[in-house]
């Protein structure tokens, strides 16, 4: 992350994130933290990422998901410019790239 981000109260969110032990600890935490639309536009996100990098065309993403093509956008510029942070998540879950 861009060090002018990092602060101390980020460093306390993902401090108490990396705590959680399930799934179920996650909704709850989630819920407690964020409102429904929130998360919807965060979860909404990784799975933009996902189908971007499982060589899914725009439209097929817009169709399936409801994103923007400017969220699509953003999406594939972090995916192809940003810090790698979906790339360490998708190859932990066993998530291969269309070039894989």
């Amino acid at each position: 992350m861009d060090d002018r981000f990092k602060n101390g109260n980020l460093d306390f969110l993902f401090d108490c994130i990396l705590k959680l032990e399930s799934k179920q600890e996650c909704y709850n935490f989630f819920e407690d933290l964020c409102t429904m639309p929130e998360l919807q536009a965060i979860s909404q996100r990784i799975v933009v990422a996902k189908m971007l990098t499982g060589g899914k065309v725009y439209k097929e993403i817009e169709t399936e998901t409801g994103a923007s093509t400017a969220t699509i956008s953003r999406v594939k510029r972090s995916l192809q410019y940003g810090a790698e942070g979906y790339d360490v998540i998708f190859e932990r879950l066993g998530i291969k790239g269309k070039n894989e």
